[in-house]
């Protein structure tokens, strides 16, 4: 603890003691000269913590970016802190009228002796206001040690600001409240010192927040002890009949003194450590040099460097997301890369059907079956369009899809029963039938159109009955019902469309009643 708190607090001690022993005005007056102590004594952090402040908002005036992220959560600390001293203000306002009437003056308390005043507003079976202060010191103790890193401060924070209430004996079992200590049967005076004294804990907890707030502006802040030199290429790998471009500079370089750069035995013509060089020819290609920079002595130092570039031939990734080829009516994904090149800066084009863009990738829409479909790629690089590539897909047909029976086993989880052993109560509740492809490459809903289903009488005449579009007719349910187990019907000529808008006659399928 500090000099101060422990002052404040042999303070409080000395005089809670002379309290318990008897009341006499020269007790009061002692209250009365430590209330006036902490009143200045507040001023005085108040003013501080406003500097404190008031350098956070200079230094974010001088650099936003760097400056106003702490200087949100100072305002936000200040704010709070506020908050709570001020309703700290009102509750000592509140005891001295309890005490002095209506005109009363927290600063020249009249009946400082008073012994209820601070009982009737601040413990629950009167006012209660106690246990109110007690919640919001909580909230804001942890909401200020929230903003700190060092354990220790953290750990004087809680200590300076906690509403544990103490215990008197190692024995002391006693139930009372941090309300019930700090107010119970306690003189005016002496309510409205300890109510101060929560006030400067308060601004000084404000203080500590704010000063490591200030301290945490430069934190990011590097420092070099390492002078040396590197090349900084846009990128390593260019294309043909593009630039080559690189940065090559000296780290913790003086901004008043530029380094001059030697590559390949030649001095560059600027002052920036910028180097180009045209790229006519695919291959690999090195180069090297030193960067001199002049000391505050007159010497020069001295360090080399080495670097490599590969230059490639226009070349771009074409590919289909699900397959190898494209489905006609339907939308295939497509993922178009030029390396080195930034999504924004690709365009491309189809024949065949359209292409559009789609988030990071494309959406390619083919319309003839049979024929080629085309998909070429142009990007911008160094302010000019290149035609970088082209692919070239056949187009087919969707497959047919399959047709099945939705229903819901016994943990709620949907499946498809496509054939089969079937039992009569799932097959009874089942609507109709859909139907999909679905072989973990496409995954594709069909609507189904029509169905016939074939029972087989006693005689072994088999029966067809029509479905009503998807569902299961009424004469259909009928039959079902009248099966008994180990008997089967055939679902065939199902018909289905799908996405392309054509609409085909799929697999039959048999049910075996279970």
């Amino acid at each position: 603890m500090s000099p101060r708190e422990k002052m404040i607090n042999l303070m409080y001690i000395v005089l809670t003691a002379m309290l318990a022993l008897n009341v006499s005005s020269d007790v009061l007056n002692g209250f009365s000269q430590v209330e006036d102590g902490l009143t200045r004594s507040n001023r005085t952090i108040t003013a501080r913590n406003q500097a404190l402040y008031g350098q956070l908002q200079a230094f974010n005036e001088k650099n936003p970016e760097k400056g106003k992220i702490w200087l949100d959560k100072a305002t936000q600390v200040v704010g709070e802190t506020d908050k709570l001293f001020n309703y700290i203000d009102s509750l000592k306002l509140e005891i001295v009228r309890h005490a002095d009437g209506e005109d009363a003056d927290v600063h020249n308390i009249r009946n400082r002796d008073n012994l209820d005043a601070a009982s009737e507003v601040m413990l629950a079976a009167t006012g209660g206001k106690g246990k109110l202060l007690r919640t919001r010191i909580d909230q804001y103790r942890q909401f200020v040690t929230s903003f700190l890193e060092d354990p220790e401060k953290r750990k004087n924070l809680e200590a300076a600001l906690s509403t544990v209430p103490p215990k008197t004996t190692k024995y002391d079992i006693s139930k009372k409240t941090w309300e019930d200590f700090m107010f119970d049967n306690m003189p005016c005076i002496a309510a409205v010192t300890l109510l101060t004294k929560l006030q400067n804990d308060v601004r000084y907890a404000e203080g500590e927040v704010l000063n490591q707030m200030l301290t945490n502006v430069d934190l990011g802040d590097l420092r070099v002890n390492l002078v040396n030199a590197f090349v900084v290429p846009d990128s390593r790998i260019v294309m043909r009949g593009t630039k080559y471009s690189a940065q090559i500079v000296l780290a913790a370089i003086d901004t008043t003194q530029r380094p001059v750069v030697y590559v390949n035995g030649s001095r560059l013509a600027n002052n920036t450590g910028l180097y180009e060089v045209g790229t006519g020819k695919a291959g690999k290609y090195e180069y090297s040099g030193w960067i001199e920079v002049l000391g505050r002595d007159g010497t020069v130092t001295r360090r080399d460097f080495k670097s490599s570039y590969t230059v490639i031939d226009p070349l771009a990734t074409i590919s289909a997301t699900m397959m190898n080829v494209l489905y006609a009516g339907i939308n295939n994904p497509i993922s178009i890369a030029v390396p080195g090149v930034p999504q924004g800066s690709i365009s491309a084009t189809m024949t065949n059907g359209t292409l559009t863009k789609s988030g990071e990738g494309w959406i390619a829409h083919p319309t003839k079956v049979g024929a080629e479909c085309v998909i070429s790629v142009t990007a911008e690089m160094d302010g000019q369009r290149t035609n970088v590539g082209s692919t070239t897909f056949r187009v087919r047909k969707l497959p047919d899809p399959t047709p099945f029976i939705t229903y819901k086993d016994a943990n709620g989880q949907t499946n498809r029963f496509k054939g089969g052993k079937f039992s009569k109560a799932l097959l009874m509740a089942a609507p109709g039938l859909d139907a999909a492809i679905d072989d973990d490459m496409l995954n594709i809903d069909y609507k189904v159109v029509s169905f016939e289903t074939v029972f087989v009488d006693a005689m072994g005449n088999g029966i067809p009955e029509m479905s009503n579009g998807s569902q299961f007719s009424e004469r259909q349910k009928t039959r079902m019902r009248s099966l008994q187990r180990g008997k089967f019907f055939l679902i065939r000529n199902v018909k289905a469309t799908g996405p392309d808008g054509i609409t085909r006659t799929i697999s039959s399928m048999d049910v075996t009643v279970n």
